[in-house]
């Protein structure tokens, strides 16, 4: 399958659709643990369990590991470094924030990985696609509007993250050559050491359904971050962004099945928005690959 092509751009939005559905579920259980839990003790935990689960793919892929490592070593320091950024800093905003504001800022992330595709890749943008992006956001501040904890510092952090995560997948696209589970396990590598060394300084420690708690945290995000990177490696980043907007209907889904949580009316008009956004994408592919036909 042929990168940029339309069916490596379809691929690349359904891993967009299931890696957001997996992150918001994964965030709803770490909004619960980060209460108890000091952040670095929680990703420090949570990777050790997903290299637990990875442990027979990683010794059978150590020399590609480190052969990768070696073919653009900055690349790859980089993107470990933007992967523990944006992980602490949305568990760090999340203790402070209401779930929503923290996803009100990690959802901009389209706009910024939109524009680092343009000045750091030099990818063509079309309009349809900015105005995807533009869509979305719309609908991503009809959702989640801004309260008044919106310019506090944990706020800057969520604002940080969420750049944090843009720049991750920017550099993603980056690492074509590498293949999506090597770069899963460098980043969950990266995120253990990370958490690792806080371990000393703060520890709770953890019962058993917590711990077991933590363990699915460090499956689900790895599977997700997964899903994420194959998606912007079969196809542009500016094409499978707007889905990223998809994770707030799953937070309606979610917070509606787990806690008999109705929308507001805003809410719903954002959620149409945000699926306009992805309707736009969409239609504009199809398009393409019957011209092309």
């Amino acid at each position: 399958m042929q990168k940029g092509s339309s069916e490596s751009n379809r691929a690349g939005i359904i891993y967009m659709l299931v890696a957001m559905f997996l992150f918001t579920s994964n965030d709803a259980i770490g909004k619960w643990m980060v209460a108890t839990y000091p952040v670095g003790q929680l990703i420090g935990l949570r990777s050790l369990a997903a290299l637990v689960v990875l442990a027979i793919i990683l010794w059978r892929k150590q020399g590609s590991l480190w052969l990768s490592m070696r073919e653009r070593p900055i690349i790859q320091v980089l993107r470990i470094g933007f992967v523990v950024a944006e992980v602490g800093c949305f568990f760090a905003a999340v203790r402070y924030l209401p779930l929503a504001d923290v996803f009100m800022f990690y959802l901009a992330s389209p706009l910024f990985l939109t524009i680092f595709s343009v000045a750091i890749l030099k990818e063509y943008v079309g309009l349809h696609q900015w105005l995807a992006v533009l869509v979305g956001l719309v609908g991503v501040v009809l959702v989640f509007p801004f309260s008044e904890d919106t310019l506090s510092a944990p706020a800057l952090i969520a604002l940080a993250g969420s750049i944090s995560l843009a720049m991750m997948l920017t550099l993603t696209r980056m690492l074509r050559n590498t293949d999506g589970m090597t770069l899963i396990m460098i980043q969950t590598i990266g995120v253990a050491i990370f958490g690792g060394v806080t371990i000393p300084f703060a520890w709770v420690t953890p019962n058993f359904i917590d711990l077991s708690l933590i363990c699915l945290l460090g499956l689900i995000a790895t599977f997700a971050h997964f899903l994420m990177n194959q998606s912007v490696s079969a196809a542009a980043p500016a094409v499978v962004a707007p889905f990223q907007y998809t994770s707030i209907v799953w937070a309606i889904a979610i917070g509606y099945l787990v806690w008999q949580d109705l929308p507001t009316q805003p809410a719903l008009l954002g959620a149409t928005f945000i699926i306009s956004a992805g309707l736009i994408v969409l239609y504009h592919e199809r398009d393409t690959s019957n011209r092309r036909s």
